[in-house]
């Protein structure tokens, strides 16, 4: 069997895929073209692709009917069309759960740097500029008794809840449906964004999430408030974003994801007020490590004859 791998994984995490057969590991360091995945897919028991492949039906068939996974190396899959691998007889899968502490972790991370300047502070020391300090220096705002709105109640929020309320913040969230035993009370997006000091997406990526957050989410929004962006680029536009920086609607944001991903709104670069992360939510060697093996024993799984271990649910119509 041929076993795609769309980029270069930790190489003692393919070892079980070379039990099973011949494993094509991409040599490039960037996503694969288009073109260049089709071509790799051909003939395929197996891939295993990256949150940046765009696995379509062109690529399914461009794979064949031997076609039996695609292991998704990320918890979001809005870069798999799930229904069409289905309709071509294969299974998707992807890494939920491994990667929830990371993520939150690298959430608090943005939540505090931008909410005391942190990043601005160290561009101010390594320019050479001269400082001193006063009362008044670099003023940010702390956490204590201030409102976090999470957008999103699931284990990547609920781990952010956890964690912001060891920082003196109170939760409020706006989920789909009522979280039982979670920190924090639901209530409606509107109040949500009126309400929160910060507002923290973690929802997933579809069509109703597109652009959630844009130009009249932002107005509704506290001037003194921050937007923490985990989860995906494109919930936010980047260009409504850019002008609610840029005029004072808010106050700052801390971002990890781009709308246009790896291109980011060349207009942010220029902003003090916003951090950019280049998508580090699951970035530690053991989350990165575990989020590769999960992928792996998925396909196994799938070509051993077994059910895969985290299946990801085909869409009803």
């Amino acid at each position: 069997m041929k076993i795609v791998v769309t980029r270069g994984l930790p190489p003692a995490t393919l070892a079980p895929l070379a039990e099973l057969g011949d494993v094509w590991v991409s040599p490039h360091d960037r996503p694969l073209t288009a073109d260049e995945l089709c071509d790799a897919v051909r003939g395929a028991a197996a891939v295993v692709s990256m949150l940046n492949d765009r696995i379509d039906d062109s690529v399914l068939t461009a794979a064949g009917t031997q076609l039996r996974v695609v292991a998704n190396t990320a918890v979001g899959y809005d870069n798999l069309d799930v229904a069409a691998i289905a309709r071509h007889g294969a299974t998707a899968t992807n890494t939920p759960g491994v990667l929830v502490d990371a993520t939150a972790d690298l959430t608090m991370a943005l939540l505090l740097d931008v909410t005391r300047r942190v990043s601005e502070g160290d561009r101010l020391i390594r320019s050479g500029q001269s400082w001193s300090w006063d009362i008044g220096f670099m003023l940010g705002t702390g956490l204590q008794r201030k409102r976090l709105g999470i957008i999103g109640m699931g284990h990547i929020g609920r781990a952010v809840a956890e964690r912001a309320t060891a920082f003196g913040m109170n939760v409020v969230y706006h989920a789909r449906r009522e979280h039982p035993g979670v920190i924090g009370r639901r209530v409606p997006l509107e109040e949500l964004l009126a309400t929160s000091d910060v507002v923290s997406l973690h929802c997933p990526l579809t069509a109703d999430t597109r652009h959630l957050i844009d130009a009249a989410a932002l107005h509704r929004m506290k001037a003194r408030s921050y937007l923490i962006n985990t989860a995906r680029g494109p919930i936010v536009d980047e260009s409504a974003l850019v002008n609610a920086l840029a005029t004072g609607v808010i106050a700052g944001a801390g971002l990890d994801v781009y709308e246009h991903e790896p291109d980011v709104h060349p207009a942010l670069r220029g902003l003090a007020n916003v951090l950019l992360a280049p998508h580090l939510g699951s970035a530690t060697v053991e989350t990165r490590t575990r989020m590769a093996e999960l992928a792996v024993e998925n396909v196994v799984q799938v070509l051993t004859g077994g059910g895969p271990i985290t299946p990801i649910a085909v869409p009803s119509r």
